[in-house]
């Protein structure tokens, strides 16, 4: 099995938008030879039946039932709801004042895990459960045995939700997808709407909680940049862009497949190979950053970033990433200007996605 990381910048836009460049698993010849076992680590990544594996039409229909939640009027809307989710969770870690707090476990992951579970109508008491198991998947010291285990208790979960809703339909987005289901022409099948709840909910909150602890890290051990927020020649959102180029949330996203011989950056590479996206290094690409790319840096001029991908799979909840992030930012530090490590906080054994497992901070 060979499988091609695309980490350039330019050539990574140009196979995210390239015609020849698909989604959908069939294209994969390696696959369809039987060369991959389906206790392949990453085979929870490729195999799953969602808007993150389908191209074209399919694609668009199972897209265009959940972009509803997730205009730019909807945003803006939750807005007061983030503030005060964050207002809460900066309001206990008050209460621990002296004291070493993770701040992961206090506000990077409880605050987009909150919004994105009352989005789509998951009970407060199942939050913790669904956190470990979407998590696991993301844990690259999962065995194939552990991952295959956790999707058919994600399966479960989910499924148990749909049905609960069904039931008794509320006013979040699987009651909406659940309503859609039986639409003519876009309705959803069962395995569809519980693979696009999978989908939605682990995207919606387990990057948003790796930004956010990825950008308080960068900030206090780049004073500097701090200083320059406080001192208005940067801002909130500044840190957040530069935070999504300098250390992506998504590192590296398996994978795309050649359905025809395309050539990428001057190399041709035959019909079904892999192509392993490599969003992480595109972020750092001297080509498209410029000289100083491994620098953190707010006051860059930002080129563009691949951190929510291009073209037709670019993110949905782009823009309530970034609303998470800046409220989380603002209210933090605002709440806590003498915020600073304490200790080392170690990493995430992940080769998609980059995080912190654990944050530990002072407040005073």
């Amino acid at each position: 099995m060979v499988v091609r990381a695309v980490t350039d910048h330019a050539v990574l836009t140009e196979a995210l938008a390239h015609p020849g460049v698909r989604k959908e698993l069939r294209h994969w010849r390696a696959w369809n030879d039987g060369e991959i076992p389906m206790d392949w680590p990453l085979v929870s990544w490729v195999a799953p039946d969602n808007m993150l594996t389908a191209d074209g039409d399919r694609h668009r229909r199972l897209r265009t039932l959940v972009s509803q939640a997730f205009t730019p009027r909807r945003v803006e809307a939750l807005r007061p709801r983030v503030r005060e989710i964050t207002a809460e969770l900066l309001a206990g870690i008050a209460a621990a004042e002296g004291t070493t707090v993770d701040l992961k476990a206090e506000l990077a992951l409880p605050l987009p895990i909150t919004v994105i579970s009352e989005l789509f109508g998951v009970s407060p008491e199942h939050r913790g459960e669904l956190h470990r198991m979407m998590h696991t998947v993301f844990d690259a010291s999962t065995t194939p045995e552990q991952a295959a285990r956790i999707h058919g208790e994600m399966q479960t979960f989910l499924s148990d939700l749909a049905a609960a809703k069904a039931e008794d339909p509320g006013d979040d987005l699987t009651s909406a997808l659940l309503a859609a289901r039986a639409e003519g022409e876009e309705r959803l099948s069962q395995t569809e709407l519980v693979w696009t709840l999978i989908l939605m909910i682990g995207a919606g909150y387990e990057t948003t909680m790796n930004l956010i602890g990825n950008a308080v890290h960068a900030l206090l051990t780049h004073p500097d940049q701090l200083a320059l927020i406080r001192d208005g020649r940067a801002s909130w959102a500044d840190a957040v862009e530069e935070t999504l180029r300098w250390d992506a949330s998504i590192q590296y996203l398996p994978l795309r497949y050649t359905a025809e011989e395309v050539t990428l950056g001057g190399t041709t590479i035959p019909a079904g190979e892999a192509l392993l996206m490599g969003f992480g290094p595109a972020g750092r690409d001297p080509g498209q950053h410029g000289a100083d790319a491994e620098e953190f840096d707010l006051t860059r001029e930002q080129r563009g970033h691949l951190a929510f991908s291009h073209g037709p799979h670019f993110c949905l909840g782009a823009g309530l990433a970034r609303l998470e992030g800046t409220t989380a930012l603002e209210m933090l530090f605002e709440r806590f200007p003498d915020l600073t490590l304490a200790g080392e906080p170690t990493r995430e054994p992940s080769l998609v996605s980059s995080g912190w497992s654990t944050l530990p901070v002072r407040t005073s």
